[in-house]
């Protein structure tokens, strides 16, 4: 099952940091940290950070391996992972409505009505 918590564990604080930092230097944005996906038990193991980033009017989630550290001689080193499609059977969020009957519904009640109120948290519909 899929575990996402708002709050990121103190172990995890600098790469998790580490690893915004990148991303909104990379992007030229200025998303936040507002949950983490599966977190790793233990810092500098290597696993990857599937952080979900708000900002700019989206959230969105983002995969990224952190080496090193910020107490470390030189910065640490993030890679962009991107979204892992093995990912995508494991209940992970999607932003855009899912395909099939959800986003056919969707379509639907958007053409009847002048406006609609969608739920959306943390990237689950």
């Amino acid at each position: 099952m899929t575990n996402v918590q708002e709050l990121i564990p103190q172990n995890l604080q600098a790469e998790v940091d580490s690893a915004l930092a990148w991303f909104n230097a990379h992007e030229n944005a200025s998303f936040e940290v507002t949950g983490i996906v599966n977190p790793p038990t233990a810092s500098n193991s290597g696993e990857d950070l599937r952080l979900v980033l708000c900002g700019e009017g989206v959230c969105r989630q983002e995969t990224f391996r952190v080496a090193g550290s910020a107490g470390s001689a030189g910065a640490p080193t993030v890679a962009w992972l991107g979204l892992d499609h093995a990912q995508d059977s494991l209940s992970v969020a999607e932003l855009d409505p899912p395909p099939g009957a959800r986003k056919a519904w969707l379509a639907d009640v958007a053409g009847q009505h002048s406006f609609a109120v969608l739920l959306f948290y943390r990237g689950f519909w």
